[in-house]
């Protein structure tokens, strides 16, 4: 196999030479090793199993940057679906703006202190008044912080004898804290306020 060594010198510098490669070798395979049990456990750390409805859901963990405009945009939308959507029922409307003041400073409980004020809840609830808000557009500026936003929606509110439509436009800025139960993505709206609130159409039911 090998060439056999013509003193002991020689074979001791072969013996040597080969055990040097070996350890080298060793050591490469060690560290490879290393490097790919690394990287199959960042994998698995970013691997989350959700179980929903009987099934395992597969989801993945990534950086807050990569969805920050999508969780943005869904903060705002529950927001405003907590705010303005209510029924006939004080425990429905209590529920619903409790969730919403959880989600915005003291803007958000000014405006709901002033419509408390002129008993638009209490109108609600002796007209039988539904109200639910449709999401139309959410600009997001994500370039400095706080984030400026502008909503644009609709606000439907079915009557006895009417269904009017109203347009709604609010704007304010969005702050990052820390998630919570009740704040799950993890952002505060700031200075809060309503640019646009007019009937747009009026049908008789």
């Amino acid at each position: 196999m090998f060439e056999k060594p013509k003193n002991i010198d020689s074979a001791f510098r072969q013996i040597r030479l080969y055990t040097l490669i070996i350890i080298i070798a060793s050591f490469l395979f060690a560290g490879y090793t290393f490097y790919k049990s690394q990287q199959l456990s960042t994998a698995l750390q970013q691997k989350v199993y959700v179980l929903a409805n009987g099934k395992v859901l597969e989801a993945f963990l990534t950086d807050r940057r990569e969805n920050l405009t999508v969780e943005a945009k869904d903060h705002i939308s529950t927001f405003h679906r907590y705010f303005f959507s209510l029924d006939p029922d004080e425990k429905v409307i209590k529920t619903n703006t409790e969730k919403a003041l959880y989600l915005a400073d003291q803007s958000a409980k000014r405006q709901y202190d002033n419509l408390k004020e002129v008993n638009y809840y209490s109108d609600i609830i002796a007209g039988n008044i539904s109200q639910e808000i449709l999401t139309d557009s959410i600009q997001v500026q994500l370039s400095h912080s706080p984030y400026y936003f502008r909503f644009h929606g609709k606000q439907i509110l079915t009557r006895t004898g009417s269904i009017v439509t109203r347009i709604l436009v609010t704007e304010g800025n969005l702050r990052m804290v820390s998630r919570s139960e009740n704040n799950p993505h993890g952002f505060l709206i700031e200075n809060w306020k309503t640019l646009q609130n007019h009937d747009f159409q009026i049908q008789t039911r």
